[in-house]
């Protein structure tokens, strides 16, 4: 233990996975005799969870530490995650960051800072991971699986139960930067679960890179897993993070409709409506497959949430691919849509494509879906009026308001009520604002 409690702030760029991790960081922390503390107070360290998703978040990452070190120039800087391990030299060039830990190596931070940043230290305890060859970028290869869940707010909490990805997408860094698909045994998972259940929350999100290899290399399944979950004791929610369509089959979503557990709600990548660009993003689905798996959810759950996401402007992308794309997801019963601009991210093959798309081209093409976005959720709101809901509420409180989200992850406002926190109230969606936001007036 230390002998003068030191404090530590976390600041989590990017995924819901990295929320789960920075919490296991965070307890094992206080474990040491640390103080966690807020980001926006003077501390002794600050860490920083990296994203390397797009080079938007790594320029957010770069301000982020200039910005620490000029409020608070006498403390530590620790950089983790995904940026951290694409680009290490990168990040250790600039004057302000004190220590660089990539995906493999950030589970040592408690005893690195427990022993003062000694560099000696530091190389006795990095744990140590093999390195080969794949294209043009390192591939860190890691069989352990860290589990871990997010804490701190009272409502939700992310439950990670996978990591790593086998896919190789054109335009993804991931493998690179996390490694191989991995995760628990079932077992094992239940015991995070049955954790993050006591933390009080009561609704768990899983979550993980590729949620649906979960299992693979240990003869167990993702669908299995969620059966183990849904028979699991708790008077709480379970939500699915992103999960790929071929790997979101007609029995899960059958599952998801009669369970009293798993929510509503879909989060499904599809990145474009063109075949053609499908396979040059090299993804393991048609736009075919992904239709029906939006038809087979609306047919076993009506009012389903289902979110999607949408890369535009990737190398090759014609106009006439675009609007094949718009055209597609314009006929779908979609509830929103996340729309990203393509990235190029060094080293992947995607980048070295000869048509690159034009930026302002990607920005038009990105406003175009994102009005298209909106249109769809006014409409999914507008088709759920009238419909008795269970309502979750959280613990913000934004000018005199707080906010909750029914099963199907409609937002819902109500004049804010301590003891509405974490609490599930039942409600009849009849009372739209001007926003298109419904509003709790009365328990029925």
């Amino acid at each position: 233990m230390l002998k003068e409690a030191k404090s530590v702030a976390f600041r989590t760029l990017g995924c819901k996975l990295n929320f789960s991790e920075n919490s296991y960081l965070s307890r094992q922390l206080v474990e040491k005799g640390f103080q966690i503390v807020g980001f926006s107070r003077a501390a002794d360290f600050y860490v920083i969870h990296s994203c390397a998703v797009t080079d938007v978040a790594e320029k957010k990452c770069r301000t982020l530490i200039r910005s620490i070190k000029n409020r608070v120039p006498h403390a530590k800087i620790v950089v983790i995650g995904c940026y951290s391990e694409l680009r290490k030299e990168e990040l250790e060039a600039m004057p302000e960051v004190d220590l660089v830990l990539g995906n493999f190596d950030k589970y040592t931070l408690p005893d690195l800072l427990e022993k003062s940043l000694s560099q000696e230290q530091e190389n006795t305890n990095r744990k140590e991971h093999k390195e080969v060859t794949q294209g043009t970028q390192s591939l860190a290869v890691s069989s352990d699986f860290v589990p871990a869940f997010s804490s701190g707010d009272r409502t939700r909490t992310f439950l990670k139960v996978q990591d790593g990805c086998d896919y190789f997408c054109t335009f993804c860094t991931i493998p690179y930067a996390r490694g191989r698909s991995r995760s628990d045994t079932i077992a094992k998972t239940l015991n995070t679960a049955q954790q993050a259940m006591d933390s009080g929350a009561k609704e768990i999100v899983l979550t993980g890179v590729n949620v649906g290899d979960f299992g693979k290399h240990q003869g167990e399944t993702f669908f299995e897993l969620l059966q183990a979950l849904d028979a699991v004791e708790w008077n709480g929610r379970i939500r699915l993070s992103s999960i790929e369509p071929e790997l979101l089959s007609d029995e899960i979503i059958r599952f998801v409709a009669s369970s009293q557990h798993f929510m509503p709600h879909f989060h499904i990548p599809l990145q474009s409506g063109s075949d053609k660009i499908l396979q040059l993003m090299r993804r393991r689905y048609s736009r075919n497959l992904f239709a029906q798996r939006i038809e087979t959810i609306r047919e076993f759950l009506p009012f389903a949430c289902i979110a999607v996401d949408v890369i535009v402007g990737f190398p090759e992308e014609t106009e006439a691919d675009f609007s094949d794309t718009y055209r597609f997801l314009e006929d779908l019963e979609i509830s929103y849509l996340h729309v990203f601009p393509y990235s190029e991210r060094p080293g992947t093959p995607a980048a070295d494509m000869e048509k690159q798309t034009l930026p302002t081209e990607r920005k038009k093409r990105s406003k175009i879906l994102h009005r298209l976005s909106d249109e769809k959720k006014v409409q999914f709101i507008h088709n759920n009026f009238g419909r008795t809901e269970k309502v979750l509420f959280e613990s913000d409180n934004s000018y005199g308001n707080m906010h909750g989200f029914t099963q199907n992850y409609i937002r819902v406002s109500t004049p804010f009520d301590k003891t509405l926190i974490n609490k599930e109230i039942t409600m009849i969606l009849n009372d739209l604002s001007p926003y298109n936001e419904f509003i709790y007036k009365k328990e029925i």
